[in-house]
């Protein structure tokens, strides 16, 4: 297996302009349109060997700019390919990008639409949790480059709407997450369909043992590039991690949005139930917020990207679903809500913050119980963590609260800046003291006289007298008859 080490300085790579590549002059205008002026270390190490036709496997740190680096030289080598036919014949599948989630997928999509659209190429995306009957017209009409879920390319080529026979260049893009989902038996069934004589190309912000047996199977003589440490995490993101208990972790993220003045952030979550609940929450305390996980609907979480892209939305409150990939730039920080189960997640987490070398702030709220989930991120990340405790800001509580007389007053009326009746340090109030009746106070007295002897104690005079009956057993009253019983008929007497 070939080996391509790094061995000069990223910020040397960095400074290597687009304009070097030999790109055709319709790719050139496009990368021009979207601003890209020099590449990154992985685009500058990745291109040049992916337009050579060779198998790579790439490894580089979240946020990198992975995606034109397998976009771009693909697109170079199909335009052998383009023409403006309508003829949905002579327009095959010819490169295939296999991602993990249906977010990432619809995000690449876009960009290698935005790479191809000053060329005839055609692109579509198929994923998920969407009507089929639309993404089956796209296939139908023909395209060079399909981007897709496993899940869902499995049912359309099942239903025959995608023909994979043509394919020269797959990409298995964030393949690490892809195995860990459980992706690995689809991608097997898909890479059967493909033609045996392909380029691959697998990208991967982490390098595990089973990402190795997998490129041993399906790649041929890869070229390795690694521009970066394994589980490196970026050098522009400031990484803090504070002390603080579940009840205070909300107050937590208040302040330190207050202090830094953030305009957006990432809140990341372990479950989809805590998720719906935090972005609940954070309503009520008056921020906008809104929730991102894998129980809501496509058009629902393709809605709350939107949202959080176009600023409608300051907070996205998600799982891991948002982890991987996902490019929303100039975002300032990354809250660490929960501590991330597998410690690969946290170099994902925060990779969502400080890309293309802005800088960023990833803040991690750690209590009592996520001393080991901590010690795991410690060592994969090889370097010492300090956990800080926070100090709260002293918050008055705002609008209306009860006085303990069963009346709401304002804020500040009667008495100004004055304190609450019966307020304390930390915020909570103690109902007022109110005199006790003395008649509460007083010892058990019997009533109806003073002997002291319970009623059940005094044996009833009709059961002394029967002998054969119990004391303690009462005798029957005596009930009115609700009926006369029927008098006897009596009979004439004879005169």
């Amino acid at each position: 297996m070939a080996h391509v080490a790094l061995q000069c300085d990223n910020r040397d790579l960095m400074t290597q302009p687009y304009s070097t590549l030999a790109l055709a002059e319709p790719l050139k205008r496009a990368v021009a349109d979207m601003g890209y002026e020099n590449m990154t270390p992985i685009q500058a190490q990745a291109i040049p060997v992916v337009l050579t036709g060779k198998d790579v496997m790439g490894a580089a740190q979240t946020g990198t700019g992975k995606t034109a680096a397998f976009s771009l030289p693909l697109l170079q080598r199909l335009l052998k390919h383009e023409n403006s036919s309508a003829s949905p014949a002579r327009h095959p599948v010819r490169a295939l990008v296999l991602l993990p989630t249906r977010e990432l997928a619809d995000q690449v999509a876009q960009q290698v639409a935005l790479y191809a659209k000053y060329t005839k190429l055609r692109s579509t995306v198929v994923f998920g949790g969407m009507d089929m009957k639309p993404q089956t017209l796209e296939l139908k009409k023909g395209v060079e480059v399909l981007v897709a879920t496993p899940g869902r390319l499995l049912d359309h080529i099942e239903a025959k709407n995608a023909v994979l026979n043509q394919v020269e260049y797959v990409v298995l893009d964030e393949a690490d997450r892809m195995l860990d989902i459980g992706f690995l038996p689809d991608l097997q069934r898909i890479l059967s369909y493909l033609p045996k004589s392909r380029t691959t190309l697998l990208f991967s912000a982490t390098f595990s043992p089973e990402i190795k047996r997998l490129a041993g199977s399906y790649l041929q003589d890869p070229v390795t590039i690694e521009v970066a440490r394994p589980n490196e995490t970026a050098s522009t993101v400031e990484q803090r991690f504070l002390s603080a208990n579940d009840d205070d972790k909300r107050r937590a993220i208040r302040q330190v949005i207050k202090q830094r003045e953030l305009k957006q952030a990432f809140i990341f979550v372990n479950s989809k139930l805590g998720c719906a609940r935090l972005a609940r929450a954070l309503e009520r305390d008056g921020l906008r917020a809104t929730a991102l996980h894998g129980d809501k609907s496509q058009d629902e979480r393709l809605k709350a990207l939107e949202a959080f892209k176009s600023a409608e939305v300051d907070l996205l409150v998600c799982t891991d679903v948002a982890a991987r990939g996902l490019d929303i730039k100039d975002v300032p920080a990354v809250f660490n809500y929960d501590v991330p189960f597998n410690a690969e997640d946290y170099v994902h987490r925060i990779g969502r913050t400080g890309r293309a070398g802005a800088s960023g702030l990833a803040v991690t709220l750690v209590a009592g119980s996520d001393t080991r989930l901590v010690a795991d991120i410690e060592k994969l990340i090889k370097k010492k963590i300090e956990i800080e405790a926070i100090e709260f800001e002293d918050e008055r509580p705002r609008g209306r609260f009860n006085d303990g007389r069963r009346a709401w007053r304002e804020e500040g009326e009667g008495g100004g800046a004055a304190p609450r009746p019966g307020r304390e340090r930390g915020g909570y109030r103690h109902a007022p003291v109110v005199a006790r009746d003395a008649f509460f106070d007083k010892p058990y007295e019997a009533s109806g006289g003073s002997s002291g002897t319970a009623s059940w104690e005094v044996a009833p005079k009709a059961a002394v007298a029967r002998g054969s009956i119990s004391a303690n057993i009462k005798p029957k009253r005596k009930l009115a008859a609700l009926f006369k019983a029927p008098q006897p008929l009596v009979e004439p007497q004879p005169q």
